[in-house]
C-alpha cells in the first residue's frame, strides 16, 4: 500500500512539472524596447523586473531606454527587439504603409493620449495658430511630431510657416528652456517636468494636449511582430501578464515603484520621477473607462477613428487597415485581473 501511494506521488509530481513545462514561455530570453529614458512613467517596468514578477513568470527580460516611440517601432519590426513599449500612433502608421508585416499591440497601456505641444509664457503663444511663424522641436523620432499632422489637419494650421528644429532626445527641453526653439513636441510626462527640472515655474508652462485639440487616439501599448506572436504566445502572454501586475503594483506602492528607477540610474531625482509617474497614472492610465472596464479595454470604435486621424493625417491613400490588424486582446490577463487599484501616495 505504501509502494503505491509513493507511486501515485511520483507520478503526481511528474505530471505537474510536464505541465509546468507545457505552460513555460516558449522563449525565456525577451528583450525589450521602452519608449524613453528611465523615468516615472517607466518605473512600473522596473518595479515589475525588481519585484520579480517577470522571473517568475518564467522570463529573463533585457529592458533598455528608448529615444522615442517612433524608433521604438523601428526596433521591434526589424527585429533587434521582441517586444516594444511605445505610443501606438507611429506604429499603426507603420501598419497602414507596410501591409503584410504589421505589428500588433496587445496590452494598451494609456487609454488617453500624452501627445501635447509644450511652450513657456514668455514665447507669447496662447494657441495652436500661434505656432505659425516659429520654430517647433522635437527629435524626428518623438510621437508628438509624428503625430503632429493629425493637430495640424484638426486646428487648419498652415505647416508651410512652422520651422522645424530637429535635435537628439536629451536637448529638446533645455532648447525650449534656451529660446533656441519656441515650442516643443512630446509627451507631457516628458516635457513638463524636464522644464521643471531645468527651472521652469509651472505657471510658465503653457500645455496643448492633442487630446483636447480633436486629436483623441490611444497611446502607449506594448507590441510585437505577428511573427514573434505566433511563434511565442505563451511569451507574450506571460511578459502581458507580468506587465499587468507591475502596473497595479506600482499604482498601490508608487514610491516604491519610482524607487527602483534607481537599478538602472543611481542619480535619479525620485521626487521628480513621482511627481511624473502620478501625472502618467492620473491622466493616462486611471481613467473613467479604465476604472469601469479594467486596463486595456480597447473599444473597437475608439481604434477605428484612431486608424482614420491616423490615414487623414499622414494622407495615406488606399490604406485597408482594420482594428484587428493593430490590437488582438487574446493575450490579456481575466477582465479581474485587470481592473485597476486606488492610487496610492
Amino acid at each position: 500500500m505504501l509502494k503505491s501511494r509513493l507511486f501515485a506521488a511520483g507520478v503526481a509530481v511528474l505530471m505537474a512539472a510536464g505541465a509546468a513545462r507545457a505552460q513555460a514561455p516558449e522563449q525565456a530570453n525577451v528583450r525589450f524596447s521602452l519608449d524613453w529614458a528611465f523615468q516615472g512613467p517607466q518605473a512600473v517596468f522596473t518595479h515589475a523586473a525588481e519585484k520579480g514578477f517577470f522571473r517568475q513568470a518564467g522570463l529573463n527580460v533585457t529592458m533598455d531606454r528608448g529615444v522615442g516611440s517612433g524608433d521604438t517601432v523601428i526596433r521591434v519590426a526589424s527585429g533587434a527587439y521582441d517586444i516594444g513599449f511605445g505610443d501606438i500612433n507611429p506604429m499603426i502608421k507603420f501598419n497602414a504603409e507596410n501591409p503584410g508585416k504589421e505589428l500588433m499591440a496587445v496590452y494598451v497601456v494609456y487609454e488617453q493620449a500624452a501627445l501635447a505641444v509644450m511652450t513657456l509664457r514668455r514665447t507669447g503663444i496662447t494657441n495652436l495658430k500661434q505656432l505659425e511663424g516659429r520654430k517647433l522641436g522635437a527629435p524626428t523620432v518623438d510621437a508628438g511630431r509624428q503625430m503632429f499632422p493629425a493637430l495640424v489637419k484638426a486646428n487648419n494650421l498652415d505647416t508651410r510657416r512652422i520651422e522645424w528644429v530637429t535635435m537628439n532626445a536629451p536637448l529638446r527641453e533645455p532648447m525650449l528652456f534656451r529660446g533656441e526653439v519656441d515650442a516643443i513636441t512630446g509627451f507631457i510626462t516628458s516635457g513638463i517636468f524636464s522644464l521643471r527640472g531645468l527651472g521652469a515655474k509651472d505657471e510658465d508652462i503653457v500645455t496643448f494636449r492633442y487630446r483636447e485639440h480633436g486629436v483623441d487616439v490611444y497611446s502607449s501599448a506594448i507590441y510585437v511582430t505577428q511573427d514573434f506572436m505566433a511563434r511565442n504566445p505563451r511569451t507574450v502572454s506571460a511578459m502581458v501578464a507580468a506587465i499587468n501586475r507591475g502596473i497595479k503594483d506600482a499604482i498601490v506602492n508608487p514610491r516604491e515603484a519610482v524607487a527602483s528607477l534607481r537599478s538602472r540610474d543611481q542619480l535619479v531625482d525620485l521626487n521628480l520621477e513621482y511627481e511624473r509617474m502620478m501625472l502618467s497614472m492620473r491622466e493616462l492610465v486611471l481613467t473613467p473607462h479604465v476604472l469601469q472596464n479594467g486596463i486595456s479595454a480597447v473599444r473597437a470604435d475608439k481604434l477605428q477613428n484612431n486608424i482614420r486621424i491616423v490615414n487623414e493625417a499622414y494622407e495615406i491613400q488606399n490604406s485597408r487597415l482594420t482594428p484587428d490588424k493593430v490590437f488582438t486582446d487574446r493575450f490579456l490577463p481575466p477582465q479581474a485581473e485587470r481592473m485597476l487599484p486606488q492610487l496610492g501616495s
